[in-house]
């Protein structure tokens, strides 16, 4: 039943550790998402997180199912094993748009556009992406996750 579908590119070590979307205690995710929903996402258990980005419409996936990497960065990804976003269409029929955390994930941006998907490139919200504050961050997941 998901209308928009947040794409980030693989797992940090800490959420692969945690077995949780966004683990990094430093990464911005839920407290911009929460924001944007009306929700105080940081502040409540994972299961509680996943049940009001679900009531909210949203969806969190990865662009890469598997992938080699040392580390956390985007940057050290090596032999990625792309997700099968084309099957979004007839798992996902109410999905009108698809947000790229960071231009990792956003490489197949073009993939969901033929699909016919809406697709928007929001800032990342991981630690390593400092150049913007937060609140410019969170403008510009506002206006994106508008569905």
């Amino acid at each position: 039943r998901a209308r928009v579908l947040i794409l980030g590119s693989f797992p940090s070590t800490a959420s692969l550790a945690a077995r949780q979307y966004y683990a990094h205690p430093q990464n911005q995710f839920w407290r911009i998402v929460g924001a944007v929903i009306g929700q105080p996402l940081k502040d409540v258990d994972y299961a509680a997180r996943l049940a009001a980005v679900q009531a909210a419409g949203i969806a969190i996936w990865d662009v890469f199912a598997s992938c080699a990497r040392a580390g956390s960065l985007d940057s050290a990804i090596r032999d990625a094993v792309p997700n099968p976003l084309a099957e979004l269409k007839k798992s996902a029929p109410a999905l009108r748009r698809i947000c790229f955390n960071g231009r990792t994930a956003a490489k197949r941006i073009r993939e969901v556009e033929a699909m016919g998907f809406d697709a928007v490139v929001l800032p990342s919200t991981s630690p390593a992406h400092a150049g913007m504050s937060f609140g410019e961050k969170l403008a510009r997941w506002r206006g994106g996750l508008a569905s």
